[in-house]
């Protein structure tokens, strides 16, 4: 019956779901919020508020056009997962002569979104969304995150954009530019959509999926040989498009913060595990048959792990992983970056692509337009960092609970759901 219950999804489109068994999982769900302590519900407030600038949206973006950068004419595309209901960055490319420009749009909720609003202190109390496969509890009202500040297709609106100029043959930053604009998205690609485009020179798009992949390609590998520690390298060509160019556009906007500005924010610094911890996790990883580390890259153990994950197959990655993150401590939020990030060895990295979704991301938007810096920014970056903790947990969990019920959470994340009435 599982079994039976889980093939009707089929390969392609959401998967499809009895209301019988959706009604169990939906108990199941609140269950599971009730004793974390999550809430799916807005007050009223904060909606009449949300519902406010929605309201007049249309007229609101059209009066901003007049102190932005309208870049409206350039093609442009959001990538997300097909379950996916808030586009909170987007992206742009060109070829020049001596390398790429990038633009990396991000919605630009402090517009609406500001320290005396009411959202904004119901976003501080919630922290993050919650990404439960196939639910979303959002840190900001739908009229928000699937609307107003939601990089839709067809629609102009409003961003705060990081345009990057990248040599071409060092791929490092000949310049960088943060500023507002207004844009409009041509399309909304799921990352299997992505992936049709990147194969097919007939299809829409084609040129920039392609021209943007051979770049992140690059980018990902120079990350790789120079120490950045790479899990997910068997990750498809779309989430690595993504994933690159928002490392990138965090690294450039937290490079401005601290070494342009000097200012507290929400940095992300992450410790290194100690020698001890690392020489065990290298032991355990070259005792796997087939494994063989080359005493050079010894030297650093993260392109170590990187040289292990490229020659191994299948249960070995996942065994690799284990022995990483068994010893590798947790990512904090910290006002000052002292420390920088190990995992990704950046000296300075922060939070900025994702401001729908993230209270840190919010607050650093925050200080590069208006250069102010919330007075209790140390608990801010405590509070988000227990309430990550907090929705990773529900996450696993409520994966736990499709498991269960024969159900694949990540072909849910990836394709959706269909409730089927019996």
């Amino acid at each position: 019956m599982n079994e039976e219950r889980e093939e009707k999804g089929g390969n392609d489109g959401p998967i499809k779901i009895p209301e019988e068994v959706y009604k169990q999982i939906v108990g199941k769900r609140e269950s599971l919020l009730e004793k974390l302590g999550i809430v799916d519900q807005f007050p009223e407030d904060v909606i009449d508020e949300a519902k406010g600038w929605a309201d007049g949206n249309k007229e609101e973006v059209s009066l901003e056009l007049e102190n932005r950068r309208d870049l409206r004419e350039l093609t442009t595309w959001t990538t997300d997962p097909a379950s996916a209901q808030d586009f909170d960055d987007a992206l742009s490319i060109t070829e020049e002569e001596k390398g790429y420009r990038i633009w990396v749009y991000i919605a630009d909720v402090t517009h609406y979104v500001t320290p005396d609003t009411k959202t904004w202190k119901l976003a501080m109390e919630r922290g993050n969304s919650t990404y439960m496969s196939g639910h979303t509890i959002h840190m900001l009202p739908r009229y928000l995150a699937e609307d107003v500040c939601s990089l839709v297709p067809g629609e102009d609106r409003l961003a705060h954009t990081v345009e990057m100029y990248i040599n071409r043959d060092t791929l490092s930053y000949e310049s960088i530019d943060i500023y507002k604009s207004v844009i409009r998205s041509d399309e909304r690609l799921t990352y299997r959509e992505c992936e049709k485009r990147l194969g097919d020179p007939d299809l829409p798009l084609h040129k920039e999926c392609k021209t943007i992949y051979e770049v992140t390609e690059r980018l990902q590998k120079q990350r790789k040989d120079d120490g950045s520690l790479v899990l997910n390298q068997n990750r498809d060509r779309s989430h690595m498009i993504v994933e690159e160019c928002m490392l990138k556009a965090n690294k450039a906007v937290t490079h401005e913060l601290m070494w342009n500005r000097g200012v507290e924010a929400m940095y992300r610094v992450h410790p290194q595990p100690t020698p001890r911890e690392w020489d065990s996790a290298l032991q355990e990883i070259q005792k796997l048959p087939g494994i063989n580390i080359p005493s050079a890259s010894l030297e650093d153990p993260r392109i170590a792990v990187n040289v292990a994950i490229e020659a191994a197959e299948g249960y070995q990655i996942e065994k690799i992983k284990r022995s990483v993150l068994k010893v590798m401590p947790r990512a904090m939020y910290m006002a000052d970056p002292f420390g920088g990030h190990h995992a990704l060895n950046f000296d300075v990295y922060g939070h900025f692509t994702s401001p729908i979704r993230r209270m840190s991301d919010l607050i650093n938007h925050w200080i590069v337009h208006r250069r102010e810096i919330p007075e209790n920014i140390d608990e801010l970056c405590k509070r988000a960092q227990d309430l990550q903790k907090t929705s990773e947990q529900c996450e696993r969990e409520y994966d736990q609970i499709l498991r269960e019920e024969a159900l694949d959470p990540v072909r849910i994340r990836d394709q959706g759901i269909e409730v089927i009435k019996e």
